[in-house]
């Protein structure tokens, strides 16, 4: 069943959880998000970020995405992950998509504001939930940038940003990366419970992948509603492909390995780890479905 992100986001906030959101630019991933969500029972948020574009486009994912979300016995919503051009956020929302993200995280604070009111403008005319980010957390979605350069969010500017920018949903920093971590997360949960204190909204985790089960909890605890998952995903699956050849080569180098094979055992890998995630996400809440 196809819903808003204000509607999966407020489920998270009434029970105390935070939803699963996967990017996932492949159809084996698409299907590992969702059935995953069906057999725990909980909603789930399937992405598209644009900086997958050359990797899964747009026009070829989101219908596909939409198609799959309404016909799933769980919630599911459609999301645009990390969108900087707001005329490729219309694209998605033409399409169906039910959660948008603008990021101006990059830019300086009033244009990041204006930019997000006008996201909040498009949203509005579709009926979406709105995601915005406030902070930095050095390196981009795709992977440019140096985690050195992170700037937690501002605890007093959140709630300003809250105020003018128009949004559902907001996304902040406090520790977590984007993509592989050099060494172990310390996340301030000092600086995430004054977010909290500040601004009575869902609160977004970026850079989810790779955090221990402990501080999941932590965060969701402290107001964390959405938790973004895909580089150790992605990664655990690239893993279980790379062992399924070696062991079909192990006697023949020359062994034939199909590719429907492939990405059979890369969808294995995606969901089991996708359930694991959901469960631990839902932070001991019953299943809802």
């Amino acid at each position: 069943m196809l819903v808003n992100l204000r509607e999966i986001t407020a489920i998270a906030e009434q029970n105390n959880m935070a939803i699963g959101a996967f990017n996932v630019p492949s159809f084996e991933g698409v299907r590992a998000a969702i059935n995953a969500a069906e057999k725990t029972g909980y909603p789930v948020i399937i992405q598209h970020a644009e900086a997958h574009e050359d990797i899964a486009p747009l026009e070829m994912m989101g219908p596909a995405m939409v198609a799959l979300a309404k016909r799933s016995n769980t919630l599911v919503c459609v999301h645009l992950d990390h969108c900087v051009d707001l005329s490729y956020m219309r694209r998605a929302l033409e399409m169906g998509f039910t959660g948008a993200m603008y990021d101006g995280s990059m830019l300086p604070y009033d244009q990041n504001i204006e930019n997000s009111k006008r996201a909040a403008l498009m949203c509005h005319e579709f009926n979406c939930g709105l995601e915005c980010e406030l902070g930095s957390m050095g390196a981009s979605e795709n992977g440019q940038g140096d985690e050195a350069n992170a700037i937690y969010t501002n605890p007093q500017q959140a709630k300003d940003f809250v105020k003018q920018s128009g949004l559902d949903i907001m996304a902040v920093s406090f520790g977590t990366v984007h993509g592989l971590y050099k060494g172990e997360p310390h996340l301030s949960f000092d600086v995430l419970n004054k977010i909290r204190d500040q601004v009575k909204i869902p609160l977004v985790m970026h850079g989810g992948s790779g955090v221990s089960d402990d501080d999941y909890h932590k965060a969701i605890n402290a107001g964390i509603r959405k938790i973004n998952y895909y580089t150790y995903g992605a990664k655990f699956a690239g893993e279980a492909v790379r062992k399924y050849v070696k062991k079909q080569t192990a006697a023949d180098k020359d062994a034939i390995v199909y590719w429907h094979e492939m990405t059979v055992t890369a969808y294995n890998e995606l969901f089991k780890t996708f359930e694991h995630v959901i469960k631990t996400f839902a932070n001991g809440a019953a299943p809802l479905a």
